[in-house]
């Protein structure tokens, strides 16, 4: 105490947070117990930056918890945003013993989300215009195209790999074209449960760069079909039931074709995860996400049980030994 007044020490700290699977670093500032997140990104700017704040902006102005932005620079390739601390629902859910009543919380606010009305063109933080894609046929094979490209590269030669894409392709083109409800709502794309935080009482959204609008059915795949929580296909089922309930209005006559596109868009997806896990390893030396293969061809496998899938399984089966699926070749 100094002339009869107290005096503050200012704390800064920084200190750097695990990265995810994109080129994006992170970094928390602490400054007199105040925390906030530094995003830095060298490369995909727009995508990590602009995108990424536009869409928090319209989700928040739809009353989904999104991180605020306090600063940006994206010039130099960064923004500061509200910290929402450390715990995921991935961290919450693996501990819970009751996991369905989280999962519950979690497809409410799915719902909610999906709920989002707005033109394909929003306003960006610096007054451009961020344009929302839609989730077209052709984009879809854009993504499963990676499980040829990344996955078949590591055991298969180049003559074998384009034979087996060429005939995959004829047969997800005919697949895609099944998708009843296509580009109906927004969709996240990254909808799971390590993208979705604790904050307090409340749920908070990251990682929204690649939202699009979409089938209503791919953010419940990416969170039911989750590759990183391994869960009983009881649960898995028991999930989806929760959600059809509390759709009824729009998928009471039309159960079958939803049920229809979520197991052709979890195939889809799978395959798409997949693909880029085997890229993180091969290009970016990201070797921590090998683990999750053999789980997400088991979804794979569940997924592809009905004769709709008949002619694809039967192409991977015939290519693609069980041991490859089981344990990754490492190159």
């Amino acid at each position: 105490m100094v002339g009869g007044k107290n005096i503050v020490l200012m704390r800064s700290r920084i200190l750097p947070i695990a990265g995810d699977a994109s080129f994006r670093k992170f970094y928390r500032h602490i400054s007199n117990e105040n925390s906030k997140i530094i995003v830095l990104a060298t490369q995909e700017k727009y995508k990590n930056l602009i995108a990424y704040t536009s869409i928090n902006k319209l989700l928040r102005k739809n009353n989904i918890l999104a991180p605020k932005l306090y600063e940006h620079n994206f010039k130099e390739g960064k923004i500061v945003i509200q910290d929402f601390g450390n715990t995921s629902f991935y961290k919450v859910l693996n501990k819970s013993k009751n996991k369905f009543d989280i999962y519950k919380k979690l497809i409410i606010l799915l719902i909610e989300i999906q709920k989002i009305k707005t033109k394909n063109q929003i306003k960006s933080v610096n007054s451009e215009l961020h344009k929302i894609n839609k989730y077209t046929n052709n984009f879809l094979h854009q993504e499963s195209n990676l499980f040829f490209d990344w996955y078949l590269s590591l055991f298969l030669n180049k003559k074998k790999i384009f034979i087996i894409k060429k005939k995959a392709k004829k047969i997800l083109s005919k697949l895609y074209k099944k998708l009843n409800f296509s580009n109906s709502c927004f969709v996240h794309r990254d909808f799971h449960a390590q993208n979705l935080m604790k904050v307090g009482s409340k749920i908070g959204v990251i990682d929204t760069q690649d939202a699009v609008f979409g089938n209503p059915a791919y953010d419940l795949v990416s969170l039911i079909d989750d590759v990183r929580i391994k869960t009983s296909q009881k649960l898995k089922d028991k999930i989806y039931r929760y959600y059809l309930e509390k759709n009824l209005k729009i998928y009471r006559n039309k159960s079958n074709q939803f049920l229809e596109d979520f197991n052709i868009l979890s195939v889809q997806r799978n395959l798409k995860i997949i693909g880029i896990f085997c890229r993180l390893f091969k290009r970016d030396n990201k070797q921590q996400y090998l683990k999750f293969i053999p789980y997400a061809w088991k979804i794979l496998d569940i997924r592809m049980k009905s004769e709709t899938f008949s002619e694809l399984k039967k192409l991977l089966d015939k290519n693609i030994p069980k041991k490859f699926k089981n344990k990754i070749i490492k190159k």
